[in-house]
């Protein structure tokens, strides 16, 4: 472990995550008491947190030592941060914070309006948006021949993916390769990578899970329908928005 150093100075405007986000929260009123604001107070706090002396090694520029060697074992050398140090498979308390309880089955959240799963996966240039600016191909909606022959879809055509949230514009890829029921839309986009300037983001809904208040993006449930056909599209006409 060491403390990763800037290789260069921002240039620009250019910030870091925690800088965008640490002020996103602050205009909207959502820092809590002695939260940290900015990539220092952020770092701080965890340099702060860090067990042993890892923190103060890492302050003064040395390479820490593991608190538990070079090969520790599970169990053995390390243990669970529970009360006593086991693992819980069924935990009590989650299974009364979480409202539906533990290992429930939960309906899915599809409705005839909108019975497709959107998901979201990683492609091969990008996991977030951050490297977005790496050439990329014409961005594509996966759909199972099953899911497309019933709408009137074919290979190329340009459509509009949609639900009560917002739409998505961009060319369909039929391929068996997607299970029926699912639509696959890659993350990361940025704006211009779609013909209307919107992404997956905008059919999200703003649901948190029952436990951890984590993202619901694949519960994302959308309709897709024909835009307008490929050989059909005038010449002039770019799936490439001039703005991010």
């Amino acid at each position: 472990m060491d403390l990763a150093r800037p290789v260069i100075d921002a240039v620009g405007e250019a910030r870091s995550n925690a800088d965008v986000f640490g002020e996103l929260c602050a205009r909207l009123d959502l820092v809590a008491d002695n939260e940290p604001v900015d990539e220092i107070e952020l770092t701080v706090r965890v340099l702060e947190s860090l067990p042993d002396t890892i923190g103060s090694d890492l302050r003064a520029g040395t390479r820490p030592a593991p608190p538990f060697g070079l090969a520790p074992v599970q169990f053995v050398d390390v243990f669970p941060n529970t009360p006593d140090r086991k693992v819980h498979l069924f935990s009590c308390e989650l299974e009364s914070s979480a409202p539906m309880g533990l290992y429930r089955f939960r309906p899915d959240p599809a409705t005839d309006r909108f019975p497709l799963t959107l998901i979201s996966p990683a492609s091969d240039r990008t996991i977030s948006s951050t490297l977005a600016e790496l050439p990329r191909p014409d961005v594509k909606l996966s759909m199972h021949p099953a899911d497309a022959e019933p709408r009137g879809l074919a290979d190329g055509d340009l459509v509009r993916v949609f639900n009560e949230l917002g739409e998505v514009h961009c060319t369909l890829k039929v391929t068996a390769a997607i299970r029926p029921g699912t639509a696959a839309l890659p993350k990361g986009l940025w704006r211009r990578s779609t013909g209307n300037g919107y992404t997956a983001t905008a059919l999200a809904p703003d649901t948190l899970t029952d436990l951890g208040d984590g993202a619901c993006f694949n519960d994302a449930r959308v309709q897709v329908a024909l835009l307008e056909r490929l050989e059909a599209r005038p010449p002039a006409y770019s799936l490439q928005p001039p703005s991010r």
